[in-house]
């Protein structure tokens, strides 16, 4: 590879993640290597491209002017990059895939493993994130592909396919007064404290207890799932997850279905067919597999 392209790569990673150390996680670098290409091309053109303080980094106005057309050479190099894949078949590749963290626990190990038996030589970089953010990123060429709820929350002009519905159900401790019942009744939800995952479905949840008439504010958000479960079964509240969600989580706890059923919808994006690589194109088939190994 160019070692201009790696220069101008960095550039634009460092640009969209606003910290040197994420963007050499992402393009595995050292932080320093990152800094050193960023320097280098700094150098090369005269300009500043960054302001750097202990909070992170942050365009400067020549960085945001010049943005836009590294990030076109970038994506006009994975372009370069899909041709010479589609020319020489798929022995080797990159695949760049925006999740959000349900999706990376329990969807994407089992689609790798069973595209990984029939292409081994791809290699595979995911960015784990909530729905807009990953909108975000697929529209800028950040990522490939990426998995969304629909509809889009953004404005952003995607190819979408849905993939699944994901029931969302009532999380409650094994001693809990309906832990028995066959509903759970959503306007108890105004009585008892809230805990909600912050990770994917906080904003959901707010929206489903607007629909539901209910005014309350979360009792306690955490990023972690097991961290919210691990609350329910201490008795510290209900929560209000997906199946996909709970999915291989083992807590003591009882889920039921809410007696007004909400779902959500996750799909796959991409810009268009046209902008994506072969060996994305060939994953992109793979996700009809999902369901042959849950």
């Amino acid at each position: 590879m160019d070692a201009n392209i790696q220069k101008y790569q960095a550039f634009v990673e460092v640009a969209d993640a606003g910290s040197f150390t994420k963007a050499a996680e992402t393009l595995a670098y050292s932080q320093s290597g990152i800094s050193h290409m960023v320097s280098d091309l700094e150098r090369d053109w005269g300009v500043a491209l960054f302001e750097r303080s202990r909070r992170g980094v942050v365009l400067t106005g020549d960085g945001a002017r010049l943005l836009p057309e590294a990030r076109a050479l970038c994506e006009s190099f994975r372009a370069l990059e899909a041709t010479v894949d589609e020319v020489r078949g798929l022995e080797t590749g990159l695949i760049r895939i925006g999740v959000f963290p349900s999706v990376a626990a329990h969807w994407i190990p089992r689609i790798i493993k069973r595209f990984n038996a029939d292409y081994p030589g791809i290699d595979y970089k995911l960015r784990v994130s909530d729905y807009t953010e990953i909108e975000e990123w697929i529209a800028a060429g950040t990522v490939d592909c990426g998995f969304v709820m629909l509809p889009l929350r953004t404005d952003a002009r995607l190819v979408v396919r849905a993939l699944e519905e994901d029931e969302f159900l009532a999380v409650l401790p094994r001693d809990h007064e309906l832990a028995s019942a066959e509903v759970f009744p959503v306007e108890r939800l105004a009585e008892l404290p809230l805990l909600s995952p912050a990770s994917e479905s906080d904003d959901e949840l707010l929206e489903f207890l607007e629909r539901w008439g209910v005014r309350q504010n979360p009792h306690f958000t955490s990023w972690d799932d097991r961290a919210i479960l691990s609350m329910v079964e201490y008795g510290m509240g209900v929560s209000v997850l997906s199946r996909l969600m709970l999915r291989g989580l083992s807590q003591n706890v009882v889920t039921l279905p809410l007696s007004d059923p909400v779902f959500r919808t996750i799909g796959v994006a991409y810009r268009s067919a046209g902008h994506l690589p072969l060996a994305t194109r060939r994953f992109l088939d793979y996700l009809e597999f999902r369901k042959e190994e849950e």
